[in-house]
C-alpha cells in the first residue's frame, strides 16, 4: 500500500467510522456509501478496534473499492487527547492483546458513565444505550442519544456540554496509551502511523513536539480544517518530512463521505 500514491491519485477517504465503534452504519453500508460517491479507495479507522475490517474488505470486493485496513488509536500527551490513525495494519498478537484491554476498559467505562447519570436522577440502562450502538462497542455518543431519548436533554451536544465532556459530572477517563506506544503498536503491525485532525489538539507547540516522534504522516485535510489550517499542516509535514493524508472522519449523516477539503 502506497499512501502517497493514493493521495496523488485523489478519489479517496482515509478516515471512516462504522458500527464497530461509534459510527451509525455497518462496515458494508459505509463501503456502499463510498461507492455511491464514486470513491475508489477508503480506510476503515474505527476507534481502538479492527473488528469492522473483514466485513468492509468483503464489501469492497463487491463494490470494486480498495479498503485499507486501519484504526484510530486513542493516546494521551500532556493532558491532551492525541488520536493516531494507523493504515495498512495487520492483526498481530501484540495488537490483539492491547485492543482487548482497551475494549474491556471501554465496556467498564460505559457502565460507570451510565451509573453516574442514574446517580444524578437521569435513569438510563445499558439496554437503552444498546439500541443506538448496533455493534458490541458502547461509546459516549450512544449514551448521549439514550439520554436525549429519555427527555433529559434537548440534543446530544447538550449532553456533552453539560455531562459527558471532559471534566463534566458524568465523564470518565478512557484508558489511553502514550503517543509513542501508539505509533510503535501500529508500526509493529506493519502499518503507518498518522497524527489525526491536528486542529482538534488546539496547540501548535504540542503538534511540533509530536512531529519529533516517529510519525509517518499527518492528516492535513479534515472536515474541521479550514484552508488556512490545511496550508499550515502541509508546511509542517514538509518541515518534518511526513506523509500528508486526509479524510472526512465520517460517523453519521451530519458528515459527508469524501467531503474534507481535499486540494492537493
Amino acid at each position: 500500500m502506497d499512501i502517497k500514491k493514493v493521495i496523488e491519485e485523489g478519489n479517496f477517504d482515509l478516515h471512516l467510522h462504522t458500527t464497530a465503534s461509534d459510527g451509525i452504519y455497518s462496515p458494508s453500508e459505509v463501503v456502499k456509501k463510498a461507492a455511491e460517491k464514486g470513491i475508489t479507495t477508503i480506510a476503515i479507522t474505527d476507534h481502538d478496534t479492527i473488528e469492522g475490517i473483514t466485513e468492509a474488505k468483503q464489501a469492497g470486493n463487491i463494490f470494486g473499492i480498495t479498503v485499507i485496513p486501519g484504526i484510530e488509536l486513542s493516546t494521551k500527551y500532556k493532558g491532551k487527547t492525541i488520536d493516531i490513525l494507523g493504515y495498512g495494519i495487520n492483526e498481530t498478537s501484540e495488537l490483539s492483546k492491547v485492543l482487548e484491554r482497551l475494549r474491556d476498559h471501554r465496556q467498564n467505562r460505559s457502565e460507570i458513565i451510565i451509573k453516574k447519570f442514574c446517580d444524578l436522577g437521569m435513569t438510563i440502562t445499558s439496554s437503552d444505550v444498546r439500541k443506538y450502538s448496533k455493534g458490541e462497542v458502547i461509546a459516549r455518543p450512544h449514551i448521549a442519544k439514550a439520554v436525549v431519548e429519555k427527555g433529559y436533554a434537548k440534543d446530544t451536544q447538550e449532553v456533552f456540554d453539560l455531562y459527558l465532556g471532559d471534566g463534566k459530572p458524568c465523564s470518565e477517563e478512557k484508558m489511553k496509551l502514550n503517543p509513542l506506544e501508539g505509533i510503535k503498536l501500529i508500526q509493529n503491525a506493519g502499518g503507518q502511523a498518522v497524527l489525526a485532525h491536528p486542529k482538534l489538539i488546539h496547540d501548535d507547540k504540542i503538534i511540533a513536539e509530536l512531529m519529533e516522534l516517529p510519525f509517518d504522516g499527518i492528516e492535513v485535510w479534515h472536515r474541521k480544517h479550514g484552508k488556512n489550517d490545511t496550508d499550515r499542516y502541509k508546511k509542517i509535514a514538509a518541515k518534518y518530512r511526513k506523509l500528508i493524508t486526509g479524510g472526512s472522519d465520517f460517523h453519521n449523516e451530519e458528515h459527508s463521505i469524501g467531503d474534507f477539503g481535499y486540494d492537493l
